[in-house]
């Protein structure tokens, strides 16, 4: 009974696909990195403007994971609001942190 074809108990419920895991079923992770400089420039813009939270970050050099503690944080001076579940930072308010810092 010490054939090659022999399986233990475990292996014989396992089937040999069921042992990788399907793309479909994976974790999405967010990109929590430094996002890329911004490509434009933020004093182009008009002050009334609004930019999403990897925008902002590009533009003061902070990953969006500081923004997103930062929002949590209601005496940080970046303020941001709400449109539709999702924070957006006005350009004045974001060249007003830049000038501070």
């Amino acid at each position: 009974m010490s054939g090659k074809d022999e399986k233990s108990p475990i292996e014989t419920f396992v089937s040999p696909s069921s042992r990788k895991m399907p793309p479909a079923t994976k974790r999405h992770r967010k990109n929590r990195g430094m996002p890329r400089p911004a490509a434009y420039e933020v004093e182009t813009l008009p002050g009334s403007s609004n930019l999403t939270a990897l925008e902002a970050a590009a533009v003061i050099r902070r990953t969006p994971g500081a923004l997103e503690q930062w929002r949590r944080d209601p005496n940080h001076p970046l303020k941001c609001r709400y449109v539709d579940g999702r924070p957006l930072y006005r350009v004045d308010a974001v060249r007003d942190y830049s000038a501070r810092r």
